[in-house]
């Protein structure tokens, strides 16, 4: 299944040139055109998913698979220091595309690039009622 209007599905599925890292019948992992760092890539299913909460299961784990192969060559053939994967998921997280895609992202020394939070302190109650409200028990 695709979307006609999705500009992740066009590029994909190849009707939009890229420049491919990987391809197979399920996915394309191409070069970010506006990169974090040297090889930031990302990975897109061909068939259209909106985020990672319409993403059946077994393309999920297939995904997952294909990032850490893809970590893995990339961090020796780039020779970068570390490596971050990120997935986000509506546009409160940060998702600009609302085709799902995994971001790769190489990382090294003073880079100049940070994916961090502000940390919050959460009290024993606040951390039990909140494993109670997921686990429902």
């Amino acid at each position: 299944m695709r979307d006609e209007k999705c500009i992740f599905c066009k590029i994909a599925n190849g009707e939009i040139p890229s420049n491919t890292i990987f391809e197979d019948e399920e996915f394309r992992a191409i070069l970010d055109l506006a990169p974090a760092t040297k090889g930031h890539a990302l990975i897109l299913p061909k068939n259209h998913f909106e985020n990672l909460f319409e993403l059946p299961e077994e393309i999920a784990a297939k995904a997952m698979v294909l990032a850490k192969r893809l970590a893995c060559e990339m961090k020796d053939r780039l020779d970068c220091d570390g490596f971050n994967i990120m997935q986000n998921n509506g546009e409160i997280a940060g998702q600009t595309v609302f085709h799902f895609h995994m971001h790769l992202i190489p990382r090294y020394k003073d880079d100049g690039q940070t994916i961090e939070w502000d940390k919050r302190e959460a009290g024993p109650e606040e951390l039990e009622s909140v494993r109670k409200q997921i686990t429902g028990c």
